[in-house]
């Protein structure tokens, strides 16, 4: 069986879980959520010890491996809606900001025109310094989006290897590249 999905998820007095057919409805203090799971996997949730747990009927590889992904998702859910998923991002650069506009972030990265990403639903982003190095955080409850956000952001200018200019996570390390070595000999 495999080591993580055995693990049961711990539910604190917060969160109000149902379970139904193939979906876990979670809510919390910070919102709620729907995750799916494998029809293979089914939960069953203990109300006096407040333990959700993870089953399967088989012992096949592949319903194992399904065993730890759906609990591993299930304790992302319960963590989501009590604590929250947040990442923290830099933009460095000389000129690059950061700014909100209704729904919108504002991106200005060395392109002609400011780049506009909409803000998906269920995120929060909030701006702690908008000029260089501009930081920013994005938050929500679903850990995936957050994730998925964060990589779509870090995309629209990548850190280059020589200056370091770009957008990247605030816990990231860049190695930069040595520049070109000035020749010394005039050229004849």
């Amino acid at each position: 069986m495999s080591r993580i999905g055995k693990l049961p998820v711990a539910v604190p007095k917060t969160v109000d879980l149902k379970i139904e057919s193939e979906t876990l409805k979670i809510k919390g203090p910070l919102g709620e959520m729907a995750q799916r799971f494998h029809p293979s996997v089914r939960f069953e949730f203990d109300q006096a010890s407040r333990l959700l747990r993870a089953k399967v009927a088989d012992e096949e590889p592949r319903q194992k491996a399904l065993l730890g992904l759906s609990r591993t998702l299930a304790l992302n859910a319960v963590e989501g809606v009590t604590k929250g998923f947040s990442r923290e991002m830099e933009i460095h650069g000389l000129g690059y900001n950061v700014k909100l506009q209704g729904k919108d972030l504002v991106l200005a990265v060395g392109y002609i025109n400011p780049v506009h990403l909409t803000i998906p639903q269920g995120l929060k982003v909030e701006i702690a310094q908008p000029t260089n190095p501009a930081r920013f955080v994005i938050k929500g409850v679903d850990k995936q989006l957050v994730g998925q956000f964060a990589a779509v952001v870090r995309s629209i200018r990548k850190v280059e290897p020589y200056k370091g200019k770009g957008i990247r996570y605030k816990d990231e390390v860049v190695r930069k590249k040595a520049g070109k070595a000035f020749a010394g000999g005039a050229a004849t």
